[in-house]
């Protein structure tokens, strides 16, 4: 389920968008692309046990595992659909405006090794079951419709500006899944997505939903920047691997990989909020 708008609203939201390359360039740091090497022991290693955990909660699942779902299994997503125009303006009008979207590889140090700095930013709604209430209320639509899907585990605006590579990357565990809502897909160049073997390209208005575990890779080769709904929930699954699951986002909730996170995004609003 894909298409291109074709609307002339779209094209005057492309005209809004700034220049992601330079906002704020002034107050956010160059960062290396790399990890940072001060993590704690579980994070740095535990990638290591990622296989054998993951293949024990495909055992369970509910929906098919394989890299690319069928959206018609999350009926969910329709809602979505239906209202993506009010999201996209509720994107634009808070994501876009300066310093309110940081830089993922500031508020996260470990996307640091993936999310080249100024070029990958986010508007967080949820993350990790935590909310971000002045973001929340600064886009109400978005905020009732991704509060009505079942497992909700995180939400954001994911914003990828013009020539952007993200390089091939797992996600955490097979236990969520990940759906992303076309915001503003630019057409005069390629943005596109590698999940596994496949090859695919987002449309404004549609919605895809994968298994972000497989290993996957995102280009943005247009002069214009990439907006989606990027929404992570919890995969349906039958006991055990329920049980398991819930035990392990609740310590992936605790971790360092969360709170370090959390912590960044809240001194980052908190300083946002002193100086408007």
């Amino acid at each position: 389920m894909w298409r291109d708008s074709g609307e002339v609203d779209a094209a005057q939201a492309r005209e809004m968008i700034p220049d992601l390359t330079v906002m704020s360039g002034a107050v956010m740091p160059d960062m290396p692309l790399r990890a940072d090497r001060h993590r704690p022991f579980l994070i740095k290693y535990g990638k290591h046990l990622r296989g054998a955990l993951d293949r024990f909660i495909a055992r369970f699942s509910l929906v098919s595992t394989d890299p690319v779902l069928d959206v018609r299994d999350f009926a969910w997503t329709e809602a979505l659909r239906a209202n993506w125009q009010a999201i996209r303006a509720e994107a634009i009008a808070a994501a876009f405006e300066p310093h309110l979207a940081p830089s993922l590889a500031l508020i996260s140090p470990d996307h640091r090794a993936i999310a080249p700095a100024n070029k990958w930013r986010s508007f967080f709604l949820y993350g990790y079951g935590y909310l971000v209430q002045e973001n929340l209320d600064r886009c109400p639509v978005t905020t009732r419709l991704v509060e009505a899907i079942p497992g909700l585990n995180s939400a954001f605006f994911s914003i990828l500006a013009p020539g952007t590579h993200i390089p091939a990357h797992r996600g955490v565990t097979k236990g969520l899944i990940t759906c992303h809502l076309g915001l503003i897909v630019p057409r005069d160049g390629d943005a596109r997505m590698r999940i596994d073997d496949r090859v695919l390209r987002w449309a404004e208005g549609e919605t895809l939903v994968f298994d972000d575990t497989y290993d996957h890779e995102v280009w943005n080769d247009t002069s214009g920047t990439r907006v989606v709904l990027l929404i992570q929930f919890r995969r349906p699954l039958r006991q055990p691997g329920r049980w398991f699951v819930d035990r392990f986002l609740a310590w992936i909730r605790g971790s360092a990989f969360v709170q370090d996170a959390r912590t960044n995004l809240i001194r980052w609003n908190g300083v946002v909020n002193t100086t408007n």
